[in-house]
């Protein structure tokens, strides 16, 4: 309702000298919001609403704590008697009149408006040509500044200028990384600080471990998705006393923020969100081949780092001490080389251990499939028709979210086992060739390779969203569709439309890539318990007596599972039940643990 002042004594005149609307004043009402704002009223038939609707009120009749505002308390002695009908006229621009018992009419007088002091100059100001640009400018800098995880898949900056073009050194003048733009590290600090609340088993490692310096020596070389939670893990390493040298494992998943970050801490890190093949081998070599620096323990995730040195640099690959794998993909090809008897290093197969297997990859994906695909088509996922390829804990966690939201899914499973588990969690196990033509989305989480072949592409509906949950972009067939018959168009960031020449196009997101974490984020507390993993087993490699690991492919012991998990229960105020020593004595057990036998299946 409209704040209005009376400003005299109600004057009696007769119905014919009402004034009409061409007497009213001509400006519009300004109608000032509970916040002290103003809409401007533009319609008179709006305007005389508001004045008949609206108390008259004294500015100054409220008493000091009584709980009211003083403008919008009544004063009795301006109130129109109790006998008089009030009648407004909506064709006088709420111009109001009080019929009194004798027939006469009394008119209130015109209502001023309420001006605050800056209102007027704010809204008679016509910008210039230059304050428009200026505004165009702020509005710009506002936007490429908000370089928060979700922002940074769709970079906005304007700078196509390759980073492998630029010269560029951090504040205290080292040059020794290659990202794309130091000035973002400001926001890439703030994105480490927010993941650091999210990560506490890290940084209780972090303090109990510090003054220990466990890592003292160790020469890290990385290749993983650089986000804020590696960067936890990055300056946590370093805390336990490691040299670290770092590169991306996905050319879509990099914050270029958190990168810049890094590089200002003094990291040498070798990533940018949007490298080419070319770009990405590049980056893991000059993560390698430094002159003075020879690494002695390498992080990997998918195995692009272990095989490059163990190709390119052999003399180096067999001075490491150890190797730390957490995907499915780097551990097969671990397994691969061990078969072959050419693995000459110790390495801890991370992704098979129970916390990385049950949370990373079952929880994680349950939530980060969602979000992925949200913000790349805003899909509305009730009642869709979705296939899902591969019923491990990814694909697990991905139908499991799926059906939460009401979608029809399909699974595809060789591995009878899992494919019974598929069946006993009400889904129902096809042949992709038996549901391609009708589904609304597919998705990958195989690990294999040519899992959605080119047959499969040109069978689908229109619109059908081809994703890959999977680490590598081996599972669809991308090479396939870059051909002369069909078109390309880029309509959002990592997202493809590929349109057939009848028309018929399918949404291809991440180029078949890692849906995840390059077109979204991950659950930074699910990473937490990873990176834990990761930091322990690389403690664990690095300091074991001779001969404790031989040249072969190692599961995280079960004691460091289950520790990591400990170090993760006080976020949810849990407290465990210990065993007595009658209890564990009848167990056979230890009454710290492990509590369950290597063959044990969570």
């Amino acid at each position: 309702m409209s704040v209005q002042v009376v400003a005299a004594k109600m004057a009696e005149v007769e119905l014919k000298d009402v004034p009409t609307g061409k007497d009213l004043p001509a400006e519009s009402p300004m109608t000032p919001t509970s916040e002290g704002k103003s809409l401007a009223r533009n319609d008179p038939h709006e305007a005389g609403f508001s004045a008949a609707a609206s108390p008259t009120a004294e500015p100054s009749s409220a008493k000091a704590g009584d709980g009211s505002l003083g403008l919008l308390t009544p004063n009795p002695a301006k109130m129109p008697q109790a006998s008089a009908m009030k009648r407004t006229d909506p064709q006088q621009n709420g111009g109001e009149a009080f019929v009194n018992r004798d027939g006469t009419v009394a008119e209130a007088p015109r209502m001023k408006k309420i001006q605050f002091a800056d209102q007027k100059q704010e809204f008679n100001k016509r910008p210039s040509k230059i304050g428009r640009r200026s505004l165009s400018r702020s509005i710009s800098q506002s936007s490429t500044d908000s370089y928060s995880s979700a922002a940074s898949y769709t970079d906005s900056s304007d700078d196509e200028t390759s980073p492998r073009d630029k010269q560029q050194k951090n504040s205290k003048g080292n040059g020794d990384f290659c990202i794309k733009n130091i000035k973002q590290s400001d926001f890439g600090r703030r994105e480490i600080e927010i993941a650091e609340q999210e990560m506490p088993a890290l940084m209780a490692l972090r303090k109990r471990a510090q003054g220990e310096k466990p890592l003292a020596g160790a020469k890290v070389v990385g290749c993983t998705h650089i986000t804020a939670q590696t960067a936890v893990l990055m300056e946590t390493l370093s805390a336990l006393g490691a040299q670290c040298r770092w590169a991306a494992c996905n050319i879509y998943s990099t914050q270029n923020e958190v990168a810049a970050a890094l590089a200002e801490g003094g990291f040498s890190v070798f990533a940018w969100k949007g490298e080419s093949e070319d770009d990405f081998w590049w980056c893991i070599d000059r993560c390698v081949n430094v002159e003075g620096w020879q690494p002695n323990m390498i992080l990997d995730d998918g195995g692009d780092l272990t095989h490059w040195i163990y190709k390119k640099y052999p003399n180096m690959f067999k001075k490491i001490k150890g190797i730390v794998e957490e995907s499915v993909t780097g551990v097969h090809r671990l397994y691969q080389l061990s078969k072959a008897g050419k693995l000459c290093v110790p390495a801890m197969n991370v992704n098979d251990s129970v916390t990385k297997q049950k949370f990373d990859n079952l929880y994680c994906c349950r939530e980060s499939i969602l979000d992925g695909l949200k913000r790349t088509t805003d899909v509305m996922f009730g009642g869709k028709q979705v296939v899902v390829c591969g019923y491990g804990e990814v694909g697990k966690g991905c139908c499991a979210a799926l059906k939460a939201m009401g979608s029809i899914v399909y699974v595809t499973e060789i591995d009878p086992i899992c494919a019974l588990q598929a069946c006993m969690d009400g889904f129902r196990l096809v042949k992709l060739n038996e549901v391609i033509r009708q589904v609304d989305i597919v998705i990958t989480c195989t690990g294999n390779k040519n899992v959605v072949v080119r047959e499969y592409l040109d069978r689908m509906k229109n619109g059908c969203i081809v994703c890959n949950m999977g680490h590598s972009n081996t599972e669809i067939d991308v090479a396939s569709l870059r051909t002369p018959e069909l078109t390309w168009e880029r309509v959002r960031s990592q997202v493809d439309h590929v349109i057939w020449p009848d028309g018929k196009r399918i949404v291809l997101l991440a180029e078949g890539r890692l849906l995840n974490l390059s077109c979204s984020t991950v659950p930074t507390f699910v990473l937490s318990i990873t990176a834990t993993t990761q930091a322990l087993a690389l403690i664990e490699l690095y300091n074991a007596p001779e001969g404790r690991y031989k040249q072969d492919v190692y599961l995280l012991p079960k004691k460091m599972d289950e520790y990591v998990a400990s170090l993760h229960l006080p976020t949810f105020d849990a407290h465990l039940t210990e065993l007595t020593d009658e209890q564990a004595k009848y167990l056979g057990l230890n009454k710290n643990g492990p509590f369950k036998p290597n063959y044990y299946r969570y």
